[in-house]
């Protein structure tokens, strides 16, 4: 072991995947509009994610198709559920929107 100077590469270096979830960044902005989707959603809906799901979907997929992070089933990242029927849920998920009871 050397201290101060750089490691050796002759001593064995070697590449490790990196851990689960993490993946690179969109430097060029492929999946841009389909994140800022998803981050108004949240504004509009106080940060509550579920009635976002669709939109957070469709990030993922936008970022699997692009090679953005490895390709992984709905239900490994808890999207199993999530449908079509989903994107119509953003007002009446929205405690905002619903008329106060007296």
């Amino acid at each position: 072991m050397s201290f101060g100077r750089p490691p050796s590469l002759s001593g064995g270096f070697s590449v490790s995947p990196p851990d689960r979830g993490s993946f690179p960044l969109d430097h060029y902005g492929e999946c841009k509009q389909y994140m800022q989707g998803y981050l108004d959603c949240l504004r509009k809906n106080t940060n509550n994610s579920t009635p976002c799901r669709h939109l957070n979907k469709e990030y993922l997929e936008c970022r699997m198709a692009r090679g953005l992070m490895d390709r992984d089933e709905w239900k490994n990242l808890g999207l199993g559920n999530v449908g079509a029927s989903d994107s119509n849920t953003v007002a009446k998920d929205n405690p905002k929107d619903r008329p106060n009871a007296v």
